[in-house]
């Protein structure tokens, strides 16, 4: 199977060379697709240097859009297969054989934090508004998921082809994405995986950005998500 692997990058150029020089080592097959959402300190150079293809995006979108940008790449370039990995260090490239195994019964697999007892910790108030959107994405969608946010994902083909016009462009849009997922009719699973804390840069979220985004995801999940006519393939 021909798989990629995208990766949203908003000045990560300190933290994105050891990232690709992991993927390198694990995963030496698979194509590095780093998307530079419009970012000023050198990430798309950081990119070229290690021999990845760079998508560049003449301002910042957000992840959403970056994220689009790379499901449409992958799409039209004949991927069979996906997953999502983050410029920042938090993911860990040992974990990706067990995420894209989840594809053998599924069409999108979420690498939960939470799933099982792996250690991964998070503050208070974070943790309260991740149990808030885990109620609602079981009300919304009628499914249990352990880690909404998460944004270590893998995605077959039919899925990519989706996403890849119907990606959610807002901020927090993993959970409205897991949401339109679901309710599109694609085959949703989790598996247990380890993460990392930030290695390098400042994380994108602000608390009045924070605030006004979360309560904007609440507002679409209470209304039922974004409905869609979309019919998809079954996961074989």
């Amino acid at each position: 199977m021909r798989t990629a692997v995208i990766i949203p990058a908003f000045d990560e150029a300190d933290a994105l060379p050891a990232v690709l020089a992991e993927l390198a080592a694990h995963v030496p097959d698979h194509e590095v697709v780093v998307v530079d959402d419009g970012s000023t300190d050198g990430t798309h150079r950081v990119a070229a240097a290690a021999g990845a293809t760079c998508l560049r995006l003449p301002f910042n979108l957000g992840i959403g859009g970056a994220l689009r940008l790379g499901f449409r790449y992958a799409a039209t370039q004949g991927f069979d297969r996906a997953y999502q990995f983050d410029a920042d260090g938090q993911h860990d490239a040992s974990q990706i054989p067990a995420l894209l195994a989840g594809l053998d019964d599924a069409d999108m697999v979420v690498g939960s934090r939470f799933s099982d007892d792996r250690g991964y910790r998070v503050g208070r108030s974070r943790g309260l508004a991740m149990a808030l959107l885990r109620l609602l994405v079981r009300r919304v969608t009628g499914r249990r998921f352990t880690d909404t946010s998460s944004g270590f994902r893998a995605f077959r083909r039919p899925v990519l082809e989706f996403f890849a016009t119907e990606y959610p462009m807002e901020y927090m849009e993993s959970v409205e994405a897991l949401v339109l997922a679901v309710r599109s009719g694609f085959t949703v699973r989790e598996v247990p995986v380890v993460m990392h804390d930030r290695a390098a840069g400042t994380a994108s979220n602000r608390n009045l950005r924070l605030a006004y985004h979360f309560v904007r995801l609440l507002i679409v999940l209470l209304a039922g998500g974004r409905a869609t006519g979309h019919t998809p393939q079954v996961a074989r």
